[in-house]
């Protein structure tokens, strides 16, 4: 088997971990704060199928206030890292990379600490690398530091996420991208922006790895 990326780097909320759950319950709060106008549950539905910028656009977020949103809500999940939790067969399919010795990292705008606490001791040892707090649309530079980190190409790393910012970001940084269907945007939105795989079960992830048909081609 000849395996195609030697490192994955991960994002984490609503790819490796089920945040959007636990957000929605802090939603209204945030908004609030903020000064955002309200979001319904309809509207918040409908955002998932919209493109960054066009999300920008309907919650008439300004660029130099979305810094202190993010903060925010890294504080936010910091203060409840025990609603927050891993999605099903992701423990799973983190061993399984693992044990072929593909390296893993995890690239997240979220805290550290949030994200080691959801994780565990257990998985949180199986990664090499965390790169948190990162800006919500300045990945790119992080996933190439930690290339160059781990000592390995973009042409051989896989980027995993569940956003169209996510596929942008692997494309910048040269990248080969997989976007998940179980996160925050739609498989739609995500599948109009061209990831390399497209992905509706966590199994999936191993057969990108090992340069197996596993989810859908998108381009």
């Amino acid at each position: 088997m000849t395996r195609r990326y030697d490192l994955v780097i991960f994002d984490f909320d609503g790819t490796l971990a089920d945040s959007l759950t636990w957000f929605r319950t802090a939603l209204a709060d945030v908004v609030d704060k903020h000064g955002l106008p309200p979001i319904c549950e309809e509207k918040a539905e409908r955002l998932r199928g919209l493109a960054p910028k066009a999300i920008m656009d309907e919650l008439q977020i300004p660029a130099w206030k979305l810094p202190f949103i993010a903060a925010d809500v890294r504080a936010r999940a910091a203060e409840n890292v025990d609603k927050i939790h891993l999605f099903d067969g992701i423990s799973d399919a983190l061993h399984a990379l693992h044990a072929q010795g593909v390296t893993l990292a995890v690239v997240s705008s979220n805290g550290e600490v949030a994200v080691k606490e959801v994780l565990g001791p257990e998985l949180t040892a199986l990664f090499s690398q965390f790169a948190c707090g990162a800006a919500l649309f300045g990945k790119a530079p992080v996933f190439r530091k930690v290339i160059k980190k781990a000592g390995t190409t973009a042409e051989r790393t896989l980027c995993v996420g569940d956003e169209v910012r996510d596929i942008e970001a692997a494309r910048e940084a040269g990248c080969s991208a997989a976007a998940v269907d179980w996160g925050f945007a739609t498989p739609q939105i995500l599948s109009d922006n061209g990831p390399d795989y497209l992905l509706d079960c966590r199994t999936q992830l191993n057969g990108c790895v090992n340069n197996q048909a596993a989810g859908v081609r998108a381009s």
